[in-house]
C-alpha cells in the first residue's frame, strides 16, 4: 500500500527521506492525503479531508493544531519534543549574556559612533560606563518548566557557575534523570519568583499557561531581574512585562517575539522568532515528524502524541492487525474481543492503552478479516475510528 503525505510547510529532505518513495507518495497538493506533516502552518478553521489518518508538526508547539477537534475523529496529533532542543538551549544561553552584559544596546551605541578615530575612543571611554552588566556564576536562574529544553538550560546554566532553581510539577521521570544533581527542584512558582535573577519559561502554551507570568506574579521578581520567553508569546502577559520595565520593578525582558509595543522599549530584547532556526534543528524534527508518521500509519504505532497514549505492540506473524481509537469508557476492549470472536477469529496479540478521556487499542487476529467488522467495530458507541492495517 502507498501512504499520501501532504506537506503544508517546506520540511527538510532529511526528514523526508524516511519516507521511502516505494510505500509513500510526499507533496504539498495531494488530494485525499492520509496524513498531514507541517511547521508553523495553522489548521485552525481549517476543514481536512475525511482520509487524514494522523497529523504531525516538526516542531514542540502545537497551539497551531485543533487538536480537540481531531481528537473527536480519532486523529492523533504527533510533534517532535526534544528535536530542537539544543538550538533553543543555545538561544536562551545567549540570552543570559545578551541580559547580563546589555550586548544589544552596547552594540548599537557603538555602531551609532561617528567622527574619527580619536573622538570616537573618548566617546567609547565615557559612553562604556551606562552598559555596566554583570556576571553569571553565583546568580541565580529560575527555570520554569522541565521538558527537554528547560532541562538542557538548566544543566547549561549550572555549567556556568550559576545557582539554578527548576520549576515544574509535571516533570516526567524521563526528564528528571537527565537534570543535574545541582539543579534544586522548587514546587512553588512564587517561590522561584522572588529568589531569582533570571527567570526563564519552557512551557508550552494551553489554556493553563497562557498569561502564567502575570502582573501578579511579576510583582514577586526582584527588581534588578530578568524575565526571558522563548517558549510562546502569549504565556508572558506583554501589557504587565512593559508596565514593570517602565515602572522600575524589572531589569529586563528578552524574548522571540516581536511587537510594536515591545520593540519601543529600551529595556527589551526581541529576537525574530530563532528558537529553532538551525540547518540542524530542522533536520531532527523534521526526521521525528517523518517517523512518527511512518510507524503510524505502517504499523499503527503512537511515540510522542499530544492526545492519545503512546502505544507499540509487535506485530505478530502472519496476522492482521486492526487499529482503534476510542473513548476511554468500560467494557471497550471486551466489546471489540465480542465482535472479533463472532466473525470467527482468534485473537493472537491485544494492546489496550488509555490517556485521560482517550484510549488506543491494537488487536492482532489470525486469519482475514472482514469489512463487516470493522464496520461493526465502528459503529461501537464510543469508537472514534477504526483501520485495517
Amino acid at each position: 500500500m502507498t501512504y499520501k503525505i501532504k506537506t503544508l510547510n517546506a520540511i527538510s529532505k532529511v526528514g523526508l527521506n524516511r519516507l521511502p518513495e516505494t510505500d509513500f507518495e510526499i507533496g504539498n497538493d495531494l488530494e485525499n492525503p492520509d496524513a498531514l506533516l507541517l511547521r508553523s502552518a495553522s489548521l485552525h478553521g481549517v476543514e481536512i479531508p475525511a482520509s487524514v489518518l494522523a497529523v504531525a508538526r516538526a516542531g514542540a508547539g502545537t497551539n497551531n493544531i485543533p487538536i480537540a477537534e481531531y481528537s473527536a475523529r480519532g486523529i492523533p496529533v504527533f510533534n517532535t519534543p526534544g528535536a530542537n532542543a539544543n538550538a533553543v538551549k543555545e538561544l536562551v544561553v545567549a540570552a543570559l549574556f545578551l541580559a547580563a552584559r546589555n550586548i544589544i544596546p552596547a552594540a548599537s551605541f557603538a555602531h551609532r559612533l561617528e567622527g574619527d578615530a580619536a573622538s570616537m575612543d573618548k566617546a567609547v571611554e565615557s559612553g562604556k560606563k551606562a552598559f555596566v552588566g554583570f556576571e553569571l556564576p553565583g546568580r541565580t536562574l529560575g527555570v520554569i518548566g522541565l521538558g527537554a529544553i528547560g532541562v538542557e538550560v538548566a544543566n547549561a546554566a549550572v555549567g556556568l557557575g550559576m545557582k539554578v532553581l527548576g520549576y515544574d510539577p509535571g516533570v516526567t521521570v524521563e526528564h528528571a534523570w537527565k537534570l543535574s544533581s545541582f539543579v534544586e527542584h522548587v514546587t512553588n512558582l512564587d517561590s522561584l519568583l522572588k529568589r531569582a535573577d533570571i527567570v526563564t519559561v519552557h512551557v508550552p502554551l494551553v489554556d493553563g499557561t497562557r498569561g502564567l507570568i502575570s502582573a501578579d506574579k511579576l510583582a514577586l521578581m526582584r527588581k534588578s531581574s530578568v524575565l526571558i520567553n522563548f517558549s510562546r508569546g502569549p504565556i508572558v502577559d506583554q501589557e504587565a512585562v512593559v508596565a514593570a520595565l517602565e515602572a522600575g520593578a524589572l531589569r529586563g525582558y528578552v524574548c522571540d517575539f516581536p511587537t510594536p509595543e515591545l520593540n519601543k522599549h529600551e529595556h527589551v530584547v526581541t529576537l525574530p522568532h530563532l528558537g529553532a532556526s538551525t540547518n540542524e534543528a530542522e533536520e531532527n524534527c523534521a526526521y521525528m515528524a517523518a517517523e512518527e508518521l511512518r510507524h503510524y500509519l505502517e504499523a499503527g504505532t503512537i511515540k510522542n502524541s499530544v492526545n492519545f497514549p503512546d502505544a507499540e505492540l509487535p506485530r505478530s506473524e502472519g496476522t492482521s492487525r486492526i487499529a482503534i481509537a476510542n473513548s476511554n469508557v468500560p467494557n471497550m476492549v471486551g466489546q471489540i474481543s465480542t465482535l472479533v470472536a463472532g466473525s470467527g477469529l482468534n485473537i493472537a496479540d491485544l494492546l489496550n492503552k488509555s490517556r485521560g478521556e482517550l484510549a488506543y487499542t491494537l488487536v492482532d487476529v489470525e486469519g482475514v478479516v472482514p469489512s463487516s467488522l470493522l464496520d461493526q467495530i465502528r459503529s461501537i458507541e464510543g469508537v472514534l475510528s477504526a483501520r485495517l492495517i
